[in-house]
């Protein structure tokens, strides 16, 4: 059952408690930090990068997780599961009685700080002292062995077990060391003591000098009783930087506080981002083993659905994100020289080189809308931020070039009609391929050679002239007479889609149309998406809804979205019925988006950062912290007849030009001032940057 039932205890809506476990062992809470991945009490976790197969068969290597233990007591009482998401620490307590009250209780976290460290502690705890010693028993499935690696023995290194050296047959690759705390059979609270712990560790580096210093410091770190400590204050500095809550649906509220969680525990630290950081797959890092949850590859997901919200409040986790792509730039070279074509060509399916490793040709070949959808992210970050060097010095720029250069050489004139077309594709609605025109796939291409030009000419450059005569000339099927947009050219109205894809056009392409097309193709395309269809689709229809100012329409389809959300620890499936992909993250992308950019209308613009607010009766306010623009963070509140913005952090190189203001659509000019509350009636408007004022 995917209802959402939490236990009387459970009032902070930031921590989610069951009895029992869920029914399916897939929905167990995934842990993560960005480098490591694991799902508590499975035998194999994930470490970001390592992968082993060629081509097709590519996937997450399985690495063997030595915290895979669990606490057997010889006469247990109640079992209580808690994943406290303020801190990403999961819980399992349980009671024995005998004589009086004893707890053990396991707790599992992968260290959000030192991400090398994956961690579990046990707690045996009684009221009172007695004289009788109290033992529990940790069953442990772990074995020190991987179908994906071979792993060799080490000498033991400061109480710690060795395996190092990674190697793939037919291949060389870096190499995976790992050490960790043995595990004890059993577990004694010492007579005349309530409470005795137990730290075990894990860490995992790519070179044996990596492992052990990354092993020293989890040891020091718990020497200065500083390991848990330290974590969670790496959880709180994140939340410090976003927080987005919901008044009135506390359903709502709940799912997008572990939507959130999760799209976080998936990126690596705010104060450590590596120089090399290896996206985020569909399933995340805790999932993804061979013939499951996308192999661990990276997708469009990553750009279109999970990181529009990232880049909202996280503008260096955003490039994070970026870098991923733009170190997989000799690998997208490669697949658009493969298929005959100029530029670059991002994978359909995306792992550590950027070549196509996709089991199936067909989506490599004609999925090609994955290039539109990367130069999108790109756009959204320099419209946030305005950080021009990381085009210019970061070989962004070369990402933008590549990918127009790809589609001027991909398209073909139709002297007939006069405009250039791009055929045998297929969209984002994967039922129908070698098609012609996709109007989504058409739609990234131009706006990815508007940009292209743009940014040429900010960075004082001259684009080529065929970048802007495709962009202008290339066809975007339309219906003139039924006003909406066919999804390609010959698609016939009312035939099934599989997902959301025209009605992205709207949102988050922004393609100009009048309020009817808008509305005609949130009906057409409506009750013909599978209703079993992955789960960020009805987000998009939502935010469709919320344009035409119909909130009510709009909340029908979000409710849509929960029957992917799966109890007790709000982990999402792909699919409503539980099938696919798990944990889901591009769905909770797309949740995530409907909430933050549906109901405040944030859109981000080439030199402002629009809104126009609307709310469904049930929610009374919706606050935003951490909103970024240029360099500022601000509060955001939305209440029924106003709107509250708190400026509270400023640009720390904001100089004489990045103070902000906010524009109404009444014509009223409200300049926001560091530490301010400005508080509005609710309207439409947008924020800009205001001249300096002495």
């Amino acid at each position: 059952s995917s209802t959402l039932q939490m236990t009387s205890e459970s009032v902070d809506p930031y921590i989610f408690t069951s009895d029992s476990p869920p029914s399916d062992p897939r929905f167990l809470p995934p842990l993560a930090n960005g480098l490591l991945g694991w799902r508590i009490f499975q035998d194999v976790m994930h470490v970001g990068g390592v992968y082993n197969g060629q081509g097709g068969d590519c996937h997450r290597a399985n690495v063997p997780c030595p915290l895979a233990a669990t606490v057997r007591m010889q006469e247990e009482g109640g079992h209580t599961y808690s994943l406290n998401t303020h801190t990403g620490v999961h819980r399992h307590s349980r009671t024995q009685l005998q004589q009086r009250c004893v707890s053990a209780s396991q707790s599992f976290y992968a260290h959000r700080v030192h991400s090398n460290l994956l961690v579990m502690e046990v707690l045996l705890a009684r009221q009172g002292t007695h004289e009788e010693p109290v033992t529990v028993w940790l069953d442990s499935s772990f074995t020190p062995q991987s179908d994906d690696i071979a792993f060799r023995t080490a000498p033991d290194y400061r109480g710690g077990r060795c395996l190092p050296d990674r190697e793939v047959p037919g291949g060389s690759c870096p190499s995976l060391h790992m050490i960790w705390t043995p595990l004890l059979t059993s577990l004694t609270l010492p007579p005349d003591q309530s409470r005795s712990s137990w730290t075990f560790l894990a860490a995992v580096s790519e070179s044996d000098e990596g492992a052990k210093s990354c092993f020293d410091q989890g040891l020091q770190l718990m020497a200065d009783g500083d390991l848990g400590p330290s974590h969670c204050r790496g959880w709180e500095e994140l939340w410090l930087g976003c927080q987005v809550e919901v008044s009135g649906a506390e359903r709502l509220n709940r799912a997008v506080i572990g939507c959130l969680f999760y799209l976080l525990s998936a990126l690596p630290f705010l104060g450590q981002v590596p120089s090399q950081f290896w996206g985020v797959s569909p399933g995340g890092l805790s999932n993804g083993g061979r013939k499951e949850d996308y192999l661990g590859h990276a997708f469009w997901d990553q750009d279109t659905w999970m990181y529009p919200t990232i880049a909202l409040f996280y503008p260096t986790l955003a490039r994070a994100i970026l870098q991923y792509r733009v170190q997989t730039l000799e690998g997208a070279k490669y697949n658009a020289m493969r298929q005959g074509y100029k530029g670059v060509k991002f994978s359909w399916e995306s792992a550590m080189s950027g070549r196509e490793v996709c089991p199936e040709d067909i989506y490599g070949q004609q999925e090609i809308h994955i290039n539109g959808d990367v130069i999108q992210a790109f756009q959204l970050y320099l419209y946030l931020t305005q950080d021009l060097e990381f085009f210019k010095k970061g070989r962004g720029g070369e990402v933008v070039w590549g990918v127009a250069d790809f589609w001027t050489s991909r398209v073909t004139w139709s002297s007939e009609e006069q405009s250039y077309h791009i055929k045998g594709v297929m969209p984002p609605d994967e039922y129908h391929y070698d098609v012609d025109n996709s109007v989504y796939t058409n739609a990234v291409a131009m706006n990815s050679l508007l940009f292209a030009v743009e940014l040429a000419e900010q960075m004082h450059l001259s684009a080529p002239p065929e970048w802007k005569e495709v962009a202008e000339k290339l066809k975007l099927p339309f219906d003139p007479q039924l006003q909406y947009h066919p999804e390609f050219d010959g698609y016939k109205k009312g035939t099934q889609v599989k997902q959301a894809d025209v009605v992205l056009l709207g949102y988050p392409l922004g393609l100009p149309m009048s309020a009817e097309v808008r509305r005609n193709d949130l009906e057409a395309y409506g009750p013909v998406t599978n209703p079993n269809g992955p789960a960020m689709t009805w987000s998009m229809f939502a935010v469709g809804w919320m344009e035409l100012g119909k909130a009510e329409e709009a909340q029908t389809f979000l409710k849509r979205c929960f029957e992917n959300i799966q109890a007790p620890f709000h982990v999402w499936s792909e699919s409503s019925d539980g099938s696919g992909c798990v944990n889901f993250l591009t769905g909770m992308g797309g949740f995530l988006q409907a909430v933050v950019c549906g109901f405040t209308g944030f859109r981000v613009k080439r030199m402002c950062l629009t809104f126009d607010p609307i709310l469904p009766d049930e929610i009374s306010e919706l606050s935003l912290k951490g909103v970024s623009y240029l360099g500022n963070k601000m509060t955001w509140q939305v209440k029924e007849k106003e709107l509250s913005v708190t400026l509270w952090e400023q640009a720390k190189d904001a100089g004489k030009r990045c103070p902000l203001k906010v524009v109404l659509r009444s014509g009223r000019v409200i300049p926001l001032c560091p530490g301010q509350t400005v508080t509005f009636p609710r309207e439409s408007g947008e924020v800009r940057q205001r001249d300096f004022e002495f």
